[in-house]
Parts: C-alpha cells; sequence; structure tokens
C-alpha cells in the first residue's frame, strides 16, 4: 500500500463517542454564539497573485456598494433583531472599520458584543505572507482595536479564510487564546502550538449565511429552518456532552429586508426552547477550559 501524505497534526484525534463530559451553565446543553462579520471591502484593492478580490475586473463598484449596505444600514437591523432576543454578537472584524466606519464599531462595543480579529481588509489574503508581514498584522489587530473599543481581542478569524503555514503558531505566541479557522468539530478542542495555549471554537460554514445563501441557494425560510435543525440536534447530544452552535452572519445578506424575519423566527425560537447557554466566544472557551483544562 502506498504510503498517504502525513496528517497535518493541527489537533489530537478524539472520537465523538466518550469524550470527558462538558456542561454548561445552568444545566444548559448547548452554547449558542452568533459571530456578525462586521467587515469592509476595499473596492480597488491590490492584486494578489494566488486570489481575485472580486470576479469582476477592478474597481468593483457593485462589490464594493453591496457589502456597503451592512455598513450603512443592514447592521442595525441584524443587531437590533439580536438584542431583541437576548444574543450578544462575538464579531469577526476588518480591523480597518475602525477607522472607515467607527459608528459601525461603536454601535457594537455600545451592546456589550466581543470583538476578535478578521484581519485588517477582507480584500487582503494571508497567502505568501513573511512572517514579518503577518506579525505587523496581528499587532495592529491588537492595538486598532484596543484603541477603538478597549478590548484586547482574544480570538482570530484568518482574513478570508486565508492562512500561513505559521498563523495557528503566530496567534498564540501573542497570546490570542482561540481560533475559529478550524472547521473540524462541534465542540471546543485544543489546537496544537510551538508556544502557549490556543483553543479551536466550533465556526461553521455549514450554517454561515453567506454559504446559505450563495453557495447552498437557500431561500430566507430554508435557511431559518436549517439553523433550528442545526441547534435541536446539538441541543439533544448535548445532554451527553455539552456541544456549541455557531451562527456566522454578514449583515448585507441577512440583514436585508426579506431575510430578516425568517432569521428572527429562528432566534426566538432558540431564545424560547431552554437548552441554550446564549454566550459570547471567549464566555464558552474559558468555560470549557476551567472544566477539561484544556484536554479535548
Amino acid at each position: 500500500m502506498q504510503e498517504g501524505a502525513p496528517d497535518p497534526d493541527l489537533y489530537d484525534y478524539h472520537p465523538y463517542r466518550g469524550r470527558p463530559k462538558i456542561t454548561w451553565p445552568g444545566g444548559k446543553t448547548v452554547a449558542v454564539w452568533v459571530a456578525p462579520n462586521l467587515e469592509y471591502y476595499e473596492i480597488d484593492p491590490p492584486l494578489h497573485p494566488s486570489r481575485k478580490a472580486w470576479p469582476t475586473l477592478h474597481p468593483s463598484v457593485v462589490g464594493f456598494a453591496h457589502r456597503d449596505h451592512s455598513n450603512r444600514v443592514s447592521h442595525w437591523r441584524m443587531a437590533e433583531v439580536m438584542t431583541k432576543h437576548g444574543f450578544p454578537g462575538s464579531v469577526s472584524l476588518s480591523v480597518a472599520l475602525c477607522q472607515h466606519h467607527p459608528e459601525v464599531v461603536e454601535d457594537a462595543r455600545a451592546r456589550g458584543w466581543e470583538f476578535f480579529s478578521h484581519g485588517i481588509y477582507n480584500t487582503r489574503y494571508a497567502y505568501g505572507m513573511s512572517e514579518a508581514q503577518e506579525r505587523a498584522i496581528i499587532e495592529d489587530s491588537i492595538r486598532t482595536v484596543m484603541e477603538a473599543t478597549g478590548q484586547r481581542i482574544r480570538g482570530w478569524l484568518a482574513p478570508a479564510l486565508t492562512h500561513t503555514p505559521r498563523t495557528l503558531d503566530l496567534i498564540a505566541e501573542y497570546g490570542f487564546t482561540y481560533t475559529c479557522d478550524l472547521y473540524h468539530d462541534d465542540q471546543v478542542q485544543e489546537v496544537k502550538v510551538r508556544r502557549g495555549r490556543l483553543a479551536s471554537i466550533p465556526y461553521s460554514l455549514e450554517v454561515n449565511d453567506h454559504y446559505g445563501f450563495f453557495v447552498y441557494n437557500m431561500s430566507p425560510r430554508e435557511y431559518a429552518e436549517a439553523l433550528i435543525r442545526q441547534y435541536e440536534r446539538l441541543a439533544a447530544e448535548g445532554a451527553r456532552s455539552g456541544t456549541v452552535m455557531c451562527i456566522p452572519l454578514h449583515a448585507y445578506l441577512i440583514g436585508q429586508p426579506h431575510r430578516i424575519g425568517p432569521f428572527e423566527q429562528a432566534l426566538r425560537h432558540i431564545a424560547a426552547d431552554g437548552r441554550a447557554w446564549i454566550a459570547r466566544a471567549g464566555e464558552i472557551v474559558d468555560h470549557w477550559r476551567a472544566q477539561t483544562g484544556g484536554q479535548g
């Protein structure tokens, strides 16, 4: 038999059955966190040899303006529905938004939302970066968010989900406690890094509104029903050992007038069910680590 490719060894293998029991506060069975992506897209970003920022030629007026709906209108619509039903945000932040639209960042801060870095711009990619460049982005993220919000960010979601082989090691070195970049589990898990400690909190591509509407071509009602099905299964399985459900959002998608109603119905269902611990990402990671010492 031909030898296969080596395991990347990012984390240990733990079969779903037989893991240590995780409990959430109040006897809840599933920790639910909402991850609004508050982003800034450049209309005419620098060209990258590995990936095009826009499917059309630059400048992409349509692409930029469509996404700018988030920062002008749909953030407020999405945020008000979340607040109404008791869901704080854990913000995947394009850090440049702190300069471009500080009003959006301030609104999230005032609502008690948590911030983590999603890079500087969502039109700048990590592929091929030098270590010095990657360190500069991490340091810029820490400094800029601290100045804008008073928070020392603890989490990382790579810009446009792009990485280098050293990304996880670097964010752990800088004292980050969680990454959203591994989609391998429905419970918090330990990540292998050179120095420090890093947890992987479940972040979903399957119920990410971008995938729901752009990849799976769901209607607003179908997307809301998918959220409810995801929740119901994880809440049931969490009775054995606490699970995690992430709802990743982009306001220019979920905050459109024709989509916000079904989304609100899904939040209402989760909030009323009684099995959900509705929390921020950092709170979930801290509660998990206090119980397990980091052994997934």
